[in-house]
């Protein structure tokens, strides 16, 4: 019977869907609160040490510095600045869309210790006299830019000038200072410079008691200058030191075609993966492209609502996300055509198929959540902001690709007008008859050559050989470690026109920043690239963004890390990559059996050793990102396995009772065969954005997107090939032991449902 009334409440969903998202996709896009990467600004993180001797760095302290931090901010107008305190005795800054990046570092980390002092230096007043807010710029009759200041008392100012202007001339000087330095800066030393060179603010004449509460403070100011003088004196002395451990600065045009060129090769990614589903699957297909499309606009509505920051790394996340949200697809769909060639018609296919493919899925997405929240914890800023998408992605890729795709799916077949296997790419000649009493296990594939368990000892070879050959590059080569975890400083400079090596090192040289190691990138050859095996100090990357700022029209990207926090780092991703993989041998335990967690962290580790050694070889920089693609693929090759391992369980399952280990063998082996199409399919449809990311997108996502498809490669062969024979060796060896059988466990609840000896 069919149903038009089903048809209808599909394309009723559908076009509310759609016209939802058509009406409101322009206002969340233009919501999306994007990361300096991809809009320029800068981020500092600042150690805090006390100005006091025996002042302790406290949470209060570090409070109170944040909201003077916050205070200087909103004088460059920047919309949502982050300040975060970090540990014990740190702050990381973030401003994302600034302009004027130097001045505001210069602003930022000065302590803004403001005195007034005879020629003597002898302190008079300082900071805490002066009112709150008291502090603006304005104009002397001359309409020269000076600093007005409101003091609280009027008769300790008339006490200061009288004391002054008992000096007599010429000492009859009152010194207005900005942090100044005890047994380092002086009055006398000072007046002997230049004018422009001196550090005194100003140091004006005192020829009557001045019984008032205004002061002004003239001198060689800029209108700008007198602005942020005033907005650091309003905000207030910061009760400690501020020194810059790390840093990244981004020249506004390189975020801005770096987010052109990721979200171009984002889109062509997705493109060619919508044409593959529908071209492969056909209706399964038509339902994936409505509910990633719908999962797309989730991602950035959700991103919006809780205020998340977009960085390059979280594009890649929801690009990849998409990845994750199609493997859930490609798995139903792919144990539904298996239920249609036994022989059930279509709805009853679907109705299994569903319900087969839904543990997989649950156990599947849950340790890769797992991979994501180790990243969430132990990542930094733009690694956290990977994470945050990948944690977002993963849970509405379980609304959209299971409950909506299945929704949408239920009311097309339920409508009984695609009764035809052809719908699901199945043609009639592939059927079987129930009556024949087929299962999925006895199908053929298109892979049923080849002999997974016999070719075991080859594969431990290859593995073997891969491992040895491995710890001799490494111990050749050794890791290109970027700046993120050794110290240093990386950057990059963008041109308008060509760059030449020669001359771009000349240049270096000229301005005192001499570096024989600069290499030319960018596909007009229009960036060049060089590091630095010392941190700059703030000075110096004040000095060197204005200066190159000034010859090439663009603000370099610069990013500096000191020797702790580049210590830091690399202990932080040694423990994110022991955490993770911990957790995944745990939970893999829990679900399967212990020897399958075993067999699945051997598979993760031949993985991850395997991208190591290949950015070994190939000198590419190993930074804070690649940490990021190594979880990543850590969450896809644990994917791949435990599909791999459901059906494993399942056909033992339906054999109820293996006895000898050519049985086991062939369960192996017919089990791997059946999920090697699925597999291959979820990683071409990956491997297809990833090489756009490689060839379209930005070039500090580059090591990123290799690391990625080197994993996925690597991943498809060792959940096959070594994960799946390992739990076989285990588990035979176990056999020769025991003398005991494979058998079926009684079915119990989701999670409890594995073979046992």
């Amino acid at each position: 019977m069919k149903l038009a009334n089903r048809i209808i409440t599909f394309v009723l969903v559908v076009a509310l869907l759609f016209t939802g998202m058509g009406t409101t996709v322009e206002k969340v896009l233009n919501d999306v609160k994007l990361g300096l990467d991809l809009q320029g600004g800068f981020e500092v993180l600042y150690e805090v040490e006390s100005l006091v001797d025996g002042q302790a760095i406290t949470q209060s302290v570090l409070a109170d510095t944040t909201t003077a931090l916050n205070n200087r901010i909103n004088a460059f107008g920047v919309s949502e600045p982050s300040i975060q305190i970090e540990g014990e005795d740190r702050i990381r800054v973030q401003l994302a869309g600034l302009a004027d990046q130097d001045s505001a570092r210069e602003l930022l980390s000065s302590t803004a210790n403001l005195t007034f002092r005879d020629v003597n230096d002898n302190i008079l007043l300082d900071g805490t006299d002066l009112k709150e807010g008291g502090a603006a710029a304005s104009f002397d009759q001359q309409n020269q830019p000076i600093v007005t200041l409101t003091l609280k008392d009027a008769a300790k100012f008339a006490e200061v000038t009288q004391k002054v202007m008992s000096m007599g001339a010429p000492n009859n000087l009152l010194v207005v200072w900005l942090d100044f330095e005890e047994g380092v800066d002086s009055y006398a030393k000072e007046k002997e410079k230049p004018p422009a060179e001196q550090k005194f603010q100003s140091a004006a004449s005192v020829t009557q008691v001045l019984n008032t509460t205004d002061v002004m403070i003239s001198g060689n100011f800029t209108v700008e200058e007198t602005k942020n003088f005033a907005s650091v004196l309003n905000a207030g002395s910061l009760p400690v030191k501020l020194t810059e451990i790390y840093s990244t600065s981004v020249g506004a045009q390189f975020g801005k075609d770096a987010l052109n060129d990721t979200v171009f090769a984002g889109v062509v990614g997705v493109l060619l993966i919508f044409l593959f589903m529908l071209i492969y699957y056909r209706l399964p297909g038509f339902i994936s492209i409505i509910t990633l499309s719908v999962f797309t606009y989730l991602v950035l509505t959700v991103f919006n609502g809780i205020n998340a920051v977009l960085t390059l790394p979280g594009i890649a996340a929801i690009v990849l996300g998409i990845g994750m949200a199609v493997d859930a697809n490609i798995l139903t769909a792919e144990r539904i055509r298996e239920e249609l060639r036994v022989g059930h018609s279509v709805k009853d296919a679907y109705k299994l198929g569903s319900k087969q493919s839904l543990t997989a899925i649950i156990d599947a997405q849950l340790t890769t959540l797992l991979a994501a929240a180790v990243l969430f914890y132990y990542g930094t800023s733009s690694v956290k902001g990977f994470a945050t998408t990948l944690i977002i992605s993963i849970l509405l890729s379980f609304v959209t690709a299971v409950w909506g795709s299945r929704m949408l799916q239920g009311l097309l077949v339920n409508s009984g007008y695609f009764n035809n296997p052809a719908w699901f790419g199945i043609s009639r000649s592939k059927q079987h008859s129930l009556d024949e009493g087929i299962t999925s296990l006895d199908l053929t594939t298109k892979f049923d050559k080849l002999d997974f368990v016999g070719n075991r000892k080859k594969f431990y070879a290859i593995s073997t050989f891969i491992l040895v050959a491995g710890i001799i590059v490494l111990g050749v080569f050794k890791l290109n470690l970027g700046i993120d975890f050794s110290q240093g400083t990386r950057v990059e400079i963008k041109s308008d026109t060509e760059l030449v090596q020669e001359e771009v090192e000349n240049y270096l040289v000229e301005i005192g920043f001499a570096n024989d190691d600069v290499v030319i990138s960018g596909d007009d050859h229009n960036i060049a690239v060089m590091r630095y095996k010392d941190d700059f100090s703030q000075q110096e990357v004040l000095d060197f963004s204005a200066q190159v700022k000034e010859t090439y029209g663009h603000e370099p990207s610069l990013s500096t890390v000191s020797a702790t926090v580049g210590k830091e780092l690399a202990k932080n991703a040694i423990y994110a990559l022991a955490l993770a993989a911990l957790g995944i041998i745990i939970y893999v335990a829990i679900r399967f059996e212990w020897r399958m967690g075993l067999g699945a962290i051997v598979s993760l580790l031949h993985d991850v050793f395997f991208i190591i050694v290949i950015f070994s070889m190939l000198r590419l920089e190993v930074d804070i990102t690649f940490i990021a693609a190594v979880l990543t693929i850590v969450g896809y090759s644990i994917n791949d396995t435990i599909v791999t391992f459901d059906r494993i369980r399942e056909n033992i399952d339906r054999q109820e009772k293996i006895t000898s280990k050519e049985e086991l063998a062939t369960i192996v082996n017919k089990s791997l065969r059946q999920t090697m199409g699925r597999s291959v399919n979820t990683v071409l449809t990956v491997i297809v954005v990833v090489i756009a990311l490689i060839f379209l997108g930005a070039p500090s996502i580059q090591n990123f997107s290799i690391a990625l498809l080197i994993g996925l490669i690597t991943g498809i062969y060792s959940s096959i090939c070594i994960a799946a024979q390992v739990w076989y060796s285990l588990k035979c060896r176990e056999m020769d032991k025991k003398g005991t059988s494979v058998v079926k466990k009684e079915k119990k609840q989701w999670g409890s449902d594995e073979p046992q000896v």
